[in-house]
């Protein structure tokens, strides 16, 4: 397969700045902060400010993803402590990757056509502004899920998609068949979350890190036990299985209905279900396949190396 083959020269480094990145992430959640603290009552002001703020993200998203392609699949990422605990150090950062440039465009693009159409969806209704507030909330959460560099940022906009998600199918609350439906789906998917906790606390017991760069360094040199990455790949994908409504875990999914088509169109047809698809994927940058040297058998007559454990594939 080609995803795994090994490269043959080393890749540029995407030029774009830090700034930039962050820009991204941090549009729409100030567009939420302005709509929550002032603009919640002023209906047209509080769309306008949803429009303009994820417009911004998706402009600069344009820009991330030519600067990956010139990068030809070149990796940038950006990363500073957080804070420790005892021996449990976080940090905080963004990560540009092609796949990465992708998905941002994706999210963005989406996002900003849905904002636009819902100016007149939801003309007239009370909850207008409120309306706006959750969806610059859910890009948010859903850009940071894709921007983060280590698992521990990657849970926290994950389980922040689940609220988004639970504020806007329960959107109109006042009906119980809206109210209802938000909590099935909340609780579903939280059973798929609860796969995806273990599998990142059973990595980091055994490496001792939650950095998506310092995991795949580890795999490689061999550090993990064979069933220590099955586990932690089960996990991840308990994870996505929840989100993306794949079995057991789909029941939630035909309820979801009940919130304003918009959200239907941005969270359940474009986002949400891609991003379990964006965890999981085999052949992304954030995932390359990863076996100790040991493992692998490469084919003398082709560029492409084959590794024979089925578990050796993990994602972040």
């Amino acid at each position: 397969m080609l995803f795994l083959a090994e490269p043959t020269h080393a890749a540029a480094v995407p030029t774009i700045g830090e700034p930039a990145l962050w820009a991204i992430l941090l549009a729409p959640l100030v567009g939420w902060g302005l709509i929550v603290l002032s603009f919640r009552k002023v209906p047209a002001i509080a769309g306008y400010i949803a429009i303009a703020a994820v417009g911004i993200a998706c402009a600069l998203s344009y820009y991330a993803l030519l600067n990956a392609i010139d990068a030809d699949g070149g990796i940038k990422q950006f990363t500073h402590e957080w804070f420790t605990a005892g021996k449990l150090t976080v940090n905080l950062g963004v990560r540009l990757d092609g796949l990465t440039a992708v998905m941002l465009v994706v999210v963005t693009s989406v996002s900003t056509l849905v904002q636009i159409y819902s100016t007149g969806y939801m003309k007239g209704d009370p909850g207008y502004g409120r309306y706006f507030a959750h969806m610059c909330l859910f890009t948010t959460s859903m850009l940071g899920l894709v921007l983060a560099d280590n698992l521990f940022q990657i849970f926290i906009f994950w389980e922040l998609v689940g609220l988004s998600s639970y504020l806007l199918i329960g959107f109109w609350f006042h009906k119980p068949s809206a109210a209802a439906a938000a909590k099935k789906a909340f609780i579903v998917t939280r059973i798929g979350d609860l796969g995806l906790l273990a599998g990142m606390l059973l990595i980091w017991t055994k490496g001792g890190t939650f950095d998506v760069a310092g995991i795949q360094a580890l795999v490689h040199e061999g550090h993990f036990e064979e069933w220590v990455v099955t586990w932690f790949a089960l996990g991840l994908f308990a994870g996505a299985a929840g989100k993306s409504a794949q079995f057991p875990l789909q029941v939630w999914l035909p309820d979801a209905m009940e919130g304003p088509t918009p959200v239907s169109a941005l969270i359940h047809a474009a986002t949400m279900v891609a991003a379990g698809v964006y965890l999981s994927s085999p052949g992304s940058a954030r995932s390359r396949p990863s076996w100790p040297p040991a493992s692998r058998s490469c084919r003398p007559t082709s560029s492409a190396c084959s590794r024979t454990p089925p578990s050796a594939s993990w994602a972040t």
